[in-house]
């Protein structure tokens, strides 16, 4: 008894004048509506949806509405009515204003150059493959995961007229070192804690800058007689520069943007007679409280925002210059 084998099912014929290669499967693996891998226009924006939502309610909508107060005389509890540029035309007429300028430009002149050498030489330090060696990287990088608060109130503990370090210099005979009663040496104390602070974050980067130096450079300048300070200058700064530049660029716009330090070691005043106020320690002072003039604390913190633009844009000019 035979059978007739079976018959496979025919394709239907395409219309006349349509190219069959042009014809979509209905549906299956790759094919039409309802496959695996269809592929809508609006999908990438339903994956950037959750951070573009965030960004504007905290970022974008923040900054046009900071924008758009410090046009006016708006105040905590009143929306204030449109002044223009009165606001901005007051900060030059405002001696505060120019003290806190003053404090956070030297912040920045001190600190930055600070936070760009120290930190790349003690990641030369704790480079070397030695015993014990991962203990001292912790402990350097200790201060960064420490609360600014609580390394602050250490600091005033020590620095305080009857704190550690003048308790040991009463003991040698040294009269104490107002180091929280005047200004200089307050705006200098919380410098150095800011620096204190960031040498181990700063550390850690330079770390993975110094992998990438080529061990084969070292050798042969040590071959050709280079001792260490030269090789440093020689190979290391060249092959980390555009590290240095980075960290030049955060550690200017961390120190011009400086708060907790000077706060908890000068106090909500500022220190004596609000010397050593820096910029946004102002604009705290001016826009808090019932009575806050919230628009004239916009217009400091625009200022800020210029101000600190046209530093990175100083330091970008300046690395490309350095390369050409």
């Amino acid at each position: 008894m035979s059978t007739s084998p079976a018959t496979a099912p025919v394709a239907p014929a395409a219309p006349a004048g349509e190219s069959p290669a042009r014809r979509r499967p209905a549906s299956g693996r790759g094919g039409g509506r309802g496959g695996p891998h269809t592929h809508r226009a609006y999908s990438p924006w339903l994956f950037l949806a959750p951070g573009l939502l965030i960004t504007l309610a905290f970022n974008l909508y923040p900054f046009f509405s900071t924008v758009g107060k410090s046009l006016t005389d708006a105040r905590t509890l009143t929306e204030g009515k449109f002044v223009g540029l009165a606001n901005f035309q007051a900060l030059f007429g405002d001696e505060q204003f120019w003290v806190a300028l003053r404090n956070s430009a030297l912040y920045v002149a001190v600190v930055v150059p600070l936070l760009v050498f120290l930190p790349l030489l003690l990641a030369l330090l704790v480079q070397k493959h030695v015993p014990g060696i991962a203990f001292f990287r912790s402990a350097y990088y200790t201060p960064v995961v420490a609360s600014v608060v609580v390394v602050a109130l250490i600091w005033v503990w020590m620095l305080d007229d009857r704190g550690f370090i003048n308790g040991v210099l009463r003991m040698l005979g040294v009269d104490p070192v107002p180091f929280l009663s005047d200004q200089w040496l307050l705006l200098l104390s919380s410098m150095l804690l800011t620096v204190w602070k960031g040498l181990g974050y700063y550390m850690i980067i330079y770390l993975a800058a110094l992998t990438n130096v080529p061990r084969e450079l070292h050798e042969a300048a040590e071959v050709d007689g280079a001792g260490p300070v030269r090789r440093f200058f020689a190979i290391t700064v060249p092959a980390v520069r555009p590290t240095m530049v980075l960290v030049g660029a955060l550690s200017s716009v961390s120190a011009f943007k400086v708060f907790s330090e000077v706060f908890m070691i000068a106090g909500p005043t500022g220190g004596p007679g609000g010397q050593d106020t820096t910029l946004v320690m102002l604009i705290q002072r001016v826009g808090t409280g019932l009575q806050g003039r919230t628009g004239y604390a916009s217009a400091i913190s625009i200022t800020l925002f210029v101000l600190t633009l046209i530093l990175m844009l100083f330091v970008m000019r300046a690395d490309r210059k350095d390369k050409d």
